[in-house]
């Protein structure tokens, strides 16, 4: 299985991916992490802060954008470079989150290609945008 290189992709690719938060991933993720704040992992606590009940980590929902990059734009190959990301709204378990990823800049001089990245809920809206830069497998 063999990724895109840089001459494979053009400004407006995209490509997503999309998943049900469940309440196993993000105890798993807790698990994983060391990440056990009570907002994710403890209902009563959750119940009394801002959200109302507990969350999904930003970040568990954020790999979903690594998943689109190294999977399908550009794929296997790929080195991920930098991601820069605003979280701006709350995840809670239950949500589907598809994460999108598309081509914002190629740079073929440096073989390095920026995207556009966003996550959104079931109901459309964004809860994470950002960009990430990645190098391409060389062609």
């Amino acid at each position: 299985m063999e990724g895109k290189s840089i001459y494979d992709m053009k400004v407006g690719d995209i490509a997503s991916v999309a998943k049900t938060i469940s309440e196993h991933d993000v105890y798993a993720y807790a698990g994983i992490t060391g990440d056990f704040n009570p907002v994710h992992v403890n209902a009563v606590y959750a119940a009394n802060t801002i959200f109302n009940k507990r969350i999904a980590h930003g970040m568990l929902y954020a790999g979903f954008i690594s998943a689109v990059l190294g999977t399908q734009l550009p794929g296997p190959g790929a080195i991920y470079v930098s991601q820069q990301l605003r979280f701006l709204k709350p995840v809670y378990i239950g949500d589907t989150i598809t994460a999108e990823v598309e081509v914002a800049h190629r740079d073929e001089d440096k073989n390095r290609v920026r995207f556009a990245t966003r996550c959104r809920n079931q109901d459309g809206a964004v809860v994470a945008e950002g960009e990430s830069v990645l190098m391409p497998r060389r062609a």
